[in-house]
């Protein structure tokens, strides 16, 4: 009986846990060692399409802050909030309805959900090779991953952000991140995923 309980309540808690941002996202390592299968499945990513793991969380620390149900404000008319929003994104990538779609048709990943991390971020590796397919953007380059991410394929191409200062200082502080994340990860990553943990019962 009491086992059971246990396995319950350790069940409850890791739901609990999924779906709550990390408590520290400045540093890689605690993010991990925190959520030890969010590292699985970003390092899953890493070897399936090559987006390295800093990268992918420097983009959805921008995007989403790493909460699971992320989505913009909503729309207002004579300043009476409205009950659609400015745009369809949605999730930890912040992804919107037709860039979702495409993906899932890309990949045959039709059961993938916007709000589970292990799909954002392999919706992340999926974008990026395209981008590096298609554009020629490396996948170690943050900065412009993050710009062509935002302003879309079509967009990136234009030189769109161009015109947009501040999402150029924006694009500037993800490659930032990405570099603070990839030396912290140096530093601890054989030590991180489900594999380390140690259960008492």
């Amino acid at each position: 009986m009491r086992k059971s309980l246990l396995l319950l309540a350790s069940s409850l808690l890791l739901a609990s846990c999924a779906t709550t941002p990390p408590s520290n996202v400045e540093n890689a390592c605690r993010i991990f060692r925190e959520k030890p299968d969010w590292f699985d499945a970003s390092k899953d990513v890493e070897e399936k399409w090559g987006l390295p793991i800093q990268v992918q969380l420097a983009i959805m620390r921008q995007e989403s802050s790493f909460k699971h149900d992320a989505a913009p404000p909503r729309d207002t008319f004579l300043g009476i909030p409205m009950w659609w929003r400015v745009s369809s994104a949605y999730g930890y990538a912040q992804v919107k309805d037709g860039t979702w779609d495409w993906y899932k048709d890309a990949t045959g990943n039709w059961g993938a959900d916007r709000d589970d991390y292990d799909d954002a971020v392999d919706f992340m590796g999926w974008y990026a090779n395209v981008s590096q397919r298609t554009l020629g953007i490396s996948k170690w380059d943050a900065y412009n991953q993050y710009l062509a991410y935002h302003e879309g394929h079509g967009g990136w191409k234009r030189k769109s952000y161009n015109s947009k200062g501040w999402l150029v200082r924006v694009a500037r502080k993800v490659d930032g991140n990405a570099r603070t994340y990839g030396e912290q990860l140096r530093g601890c990553r054989d030590s991180l995923g489900t594999s380390h943990w140690w259960w008492p019962f």
